[in-house]
Parts: structure tokens; sequence; C-alpha cells
């Protein structure tokens, strides 16, 4: 009975762990300015679990991109915390990798090179061959191998944004952030990388935090949605469930009368009670 017990007992550990893998408790964000202070967050509270894909969205300016630069350790609340598996996140670590919408490879480097450097930042125990080994693995997982040695001059805009992520996963991250990763490309390589980044996530188990201001973007890729309000002093103004199973058909999602529901919803949220103001 008492092994009964203790082995109940762990596994409940065990889902708690996973359940508050990534917790943001009442963080706000607090610039000081000529004007005085100009609050963008405001009470932030969010819990995401393990192997979780959770997007964001909401107007420019609601605070997305600097919760996630506390997440990365980028940036630090001015009031609350910011916890990955119970530990304060204070700086950046090989534990969190981010992406950008503006790829951030160093030109006079190769595309090889580019996901090189980045393994060979965070893995230097490791032999020469091993690394290149991880290279060449990351490489081939976004269909890049036969552009290894080009330079990102010579690549589209789809295929430098494979090559940042392929430097991001390379380094075993336990959360990749995402912050617009899609929104500079056309729509069908849009796509393209979307079906991608599924089967990725699925892979490598990989927890993923994405900022979009695409609702079909989100609505298709993530499990929770989280939508932001308006600055300042932003806040998290509602939270989505996405019901659809996964793994994710495009086109039989698109045919469920849910997902116009949910689409509808996001809309009535983003636009008339959250409307932006430009005046």
């Amino acid at each position: 009975m008492q092994i009964v017990n203790r082995t109940n007992q762990i596994e409940k550990l065990q889902t708690q762990k996973a359940e508050n893998f990534l917790v943001i408790e009442g963080v706000s964000k607090i610039y000081a300015t000529p004007e005085g202070p100009y609050p963008v967050l405001d009470g932030i509270d969010l819990k995401v679990r393990e192997g979780e894909f959770v997007c964001l969205i909401g107007h420019s300016g609601c605070g997305k991109s600097t919760l996630l630069n506390m997440v990365s350790g980028f940036n630090t609340p001015s009031d609350g915390v910011v916890l990955l598996q119970d530990q304060p996140i204070t700086e950046p670590g090989p534990d969190r990798m981010m992406v950008f919408q503006n790829y951030c490879l160093l030109p006079w480097l190769s595309v090889f090179d580019n996901v090189y450097l980045a393994v060979d930042a965070v893995f230097p125990k490791k032999t020469e061959a091993e690394k290149r080994a991880i290279v060449r693995e990351h490489l081939a997982m976004v269909g890049l191998t036969e552009a290894a040695d080009k330079k990102p001059s010579q690549i589209s805009g789809g295929m430098k944004q494979r090559v940042a992520i392929a430097r991001a996963l390379s380094i075993r991250p336990q959360v990749l952030i995402l912050d617009e990763p899609f929104g500079a490309l056309d729509a069908i390589t849009k796509e393209e990388l979307q079906e991608e980044l599924l089967q990725i996530w699925r892979d490598h188990q990989v927890t993923v935090l994405m900022i979009t201001h695409d609702i079909d973007e989100a609505l298709f890729l993530a499990d929770r949605v989280v939508m932001m309000t308006n600055g300042p002093a932003a806040q998290i103004g509602e939270i989505l469930d996405i019901p659809f199973s996964r793994p994710r058909n495009r086109r039989r999602i698109m045919e469920d009368p849910k997902y116009y529901n949910l689409r509808n919803y996001a809309l009535d949220f983003l636009y008339r009670r959250f409307a932006q103001d430009d005046e």
C-alpha cells in the first residue's frame, strides 16, 4: 500500500511539473521615459505546459515581444517573475532559443556555418565531427542540405527562415520562442513553413511560444491562443483553447464550423472589444 501511495505521489509531482513547466507570475514591465513611467505590461499570469504550443496575438504595442523577451532572458520584469522548471529566468541561455522575423543570419557565413556557429558555442566539448553531424542533421530536417554552402544572399526568404529554425533547434532548447517568424513571407511559403514547424514540434516535443498577427495561423498551429489587450498596461484578455485534434489537416480544420466560430470570436475580441485606437 505504501508503494502504491508513493507511486501516486511521484506521478502527481511529475504531472504538476509538466503543467507548470513555464510560469509567468504577476509580471509587469514599466519603462522610464521623459514624460514619466510608461507601463507596457500589467500583471501577466500564464502557465505553459511542457511540450505545449502557445500563440500570442494582439495589436502592435501590446507588449507581446516584451513578454517573450522576458522568457528568453533578454529583458527582465519590473515586477513579478518568470520561471522555467521552477528556476527564475534572469539571462539568456541555451535552454531557450529565439527565432525572429528578420532571420538574424550573418551574411558573410554560409548556411552551414551560420548553424555551426551556434552549435560550436553551446557544445564546445563535442568533437568537430559530432558538431558537424548535428548541423547536417538539422539542415536536412528543414530541407536545406543542398543549400549548405550558399550564403544568405543566395537563398530566398523562406530558406533563410529555415536556416534560423535549424540554428535554433540545433542547440536542443527546451523552449522555442518565435517572434512573427513568417510575417514577411508570401502566403504559399508561409503555409509550407507552418506545416514544417508542426512536424518539427511533434518530432522534438519542444515547448513553443509564438507571436503572430495572423489569427488563421494561430488557430492552425496552437494548443492555446493568448489574446492580449491593448497597451499601455496590457494584460491577458482571454485565452482560447483550440479543440482540433493532432496531427492537423488544414483543409479539414477550415471545413469545421468550430474553426469559424473561434475565428470570429478572436476577430471580435481584437477589432471590436479591443479595437486599436489610432486617434
